[in-house]
């Protein structure tokens, strides 16, 4: 996964234009390689870190929802409702995260 700030994007397709203009003289710098390398390391660097950010979230929203389930099965009849709306919020929850990681695992 990559993360690329606004700024990283555009000097890498600044960057990019550059070397195809290049690559069409065929007289390639290869300094403009290099650059653009750094900046697919630095936002790959930054996506691996978000990526398990957004798995911890996940992971978090999981054991919250498995506490709404056990809370909403040990209620008494009077707090039931209340748990079970708790229990349906936390499976809300789960589903974003989970929407989340698949989204950033298939960029």
């Amino acid at each position: 996964m990559h993360s690329y700030t606004r700024a990283e994007s555009r000097e890498r397709g600044k960057l990019f234009r550059q070397g195809f203009r290049q690559s069409l003289a065929d007289c390639l710098d290869p300094e403009i390689r290099r650059k653009i390398e750094r900046i697919d390391q630095a936002a790959a660097a930054r996506g691996a870190q978000e990526l398990a950010a957004l798995h911890k979230v996940q992971a978090d929203a999981r054991q919250d929802l498995a506490t709404a389930k056990a809370v909403e099965r040990t209620a008494p009849r009077a707090d039931r409702a209340a748990a079970r709306e708790a229990r349906k919020q936390a499976e809300q929850r789960v589903k974003l995260a989970e929407r989340a990681v698949h989204k950033a695992e298939q960029s």
